[in-house]
């Protein structure tokens, strides 16, 4: 807490800077939540476990600041918590025992750059916008880091919930015909730490890279927006490493009176010969994240699909995934189906220029099979998640 009130304290100070510093603007959000997470799941054989059930009270605050530097040049920054505390979710806090959790502020993200009026570019940790755009989830996620409860999948926002939708990088953009194209080089890792040897993905210039693609346009009233995120180095994923899996697709948006429709639908393939099982270390030292290392070799072989219809109409928003993924690595034939529906109704409180204030009632359920060629049946694991938000933003 004296972190955080050192934070704001800074900021506070820092907006209230001479005429001849940069001007800066400060806002941010909180909200808190009531979580029941039920969870259920059976063997290919039929064996059902115990159902669990959960409630969590959990919280959040975020806080944002954006420098207006003069002549197009800007700084913006997000500052949130991304610690895990008592079984929850990067960037949300769970009440522990006898309120004894901690809730810390640190930057999630920033970037600077210069916005022009045909172009701009920026660099640092980029936000992502993938609560709204599933291109990452399904290269990140094609296979789940487990079958169970804890995993993750490629639906449920993975990367909005547990890569803290950011990534450093690069990013260029322009003007190119009737719509604005984008290229962002990444930086997905820095697994390359020894000099040239023999074995392929070391050396220099051999960390996790990739580049993400996208043009945006209109055709009529629909907004079209296809892209490509291609590996152009071995990366190290929680599954599998050495490998570069090339993800491609789009996203359109139809409007519809005063509501509007979106279609989304990508495909990621991988196929490396010379890719590797990932070794996971696990680190129970605060803000550091888990080690990932090559295990044993693999014929890494996977494709998969990633499938959203999406709907919005005043304070209603729902949507529905379809994933299915076929893993070949490393000799068995697996077969992944994943079915999320996320659905919310905001109700605003109070709106002004000041802020809001909402209540936000959601459902999250995601269903998912997973087939093993040469046995029969299906294993199941599936999750209900019932949540009310209440929301301020500043």
């Amino acid at each position: 807490m004296k972190k955080m009130l050192s934070l704001a304290a800074m900021l506070a100070v820092i907006s209230y800077a001479t005429p001849a510093s940069a001007e800066l603007k400060i806002g941010g959000d909180a909200a808190t939540r009531l979580r029941g997470q039920f969870n259920n799941s059976e063997t290919a054989a039929g064996v059902k476990t115990t159902n669990s059930d959960d409630l969590k009270f959990q919280y959040r605050v975020r806080l944002k600041a954006a420098a207006d530097l003069g002549d197009g040049y800007f700084f913006k920054t997000l500052i949130g918590n991304e610690e895990i505390t008592n079984g929850g979710t990067p960037g949300w806090s769970t009440v522990g025992g006898n309120n004894s959790e901690k809730f810390q502020l640190e930057v999630s993200n920033f970037y600077f750059g210069r916005m022009m009026e045909e172009s701009h570019y920026m660099i640092g940790r980029l936000p992502l916008n993938s609560f709204n755009n599933p291109i990452f989830d399904l290269a990140l996620y094609p296979v789940p880091t487990s079958f169970s409860s804890a995993g993750i999948y490629a639906v449920d926002v993975p990367v909005f919930q547990w890569n803290y939708d950011r990534i450093y990088g690069m990013n260029y953009g322009t003007k190119v015909g009737n719509g604005d194209l984008n290229a962002t080089f990444v930086v997905l890792d820095n697994n390359s730490a020894v000099e040239n040897t023999s074995a392929t993905g070391d050396g220099l210039f051999n960390d996790g890279y990739a580049l993400h693609l996208s043009y945006k346009t209109t055709i009529g009233d629909v907004t079209v927006e296809p892209q490509a995120l291609l590996l152009l180095t071995d990366g190290q994923g929680v599954n599998y490493s050495k490998i570069s899996p090339n993800t491609f697709g789009a996203n359109a948006t139809i409007p519809a009176g005063k509501s509007k429709i979106g279609i989304s639908g990508f495909y990621t393939v991988c196929k490396d010969s010379k890719g590797a099982l990932s070794t996971v270390v696990l680190t129970t030292t605060p803000g550091l994240s888990p080690t990932i290392t090559p295990g044993a070799a693999a014929n890494v072989d996977y494709t998969g699909y990633l499938l959203r219809l999406k709907g919005e109409s005043g304070p209603v928003m729902a949507w529905v995934d379809y994933n299915r993924t076929v893993d070949k690595t490393p000799a068995n034939d697996v077969t992944y189906n994943n079915i999320f529906v996320w659905a919310q109704y905001k109700v605003n409180v109070h709106e002004s220029a000041m802020g809001t204030v909402s209540l936000t009632p959601t459902v999250r359920y995601r269903a998912s099979g997973k087939d093993i060629v040469g046995t029969s049946g299906t294993a199941r694991d599936n999750q209900l998640r019932t949540e009310l938000w209440a929301s301020v933003t500043f």
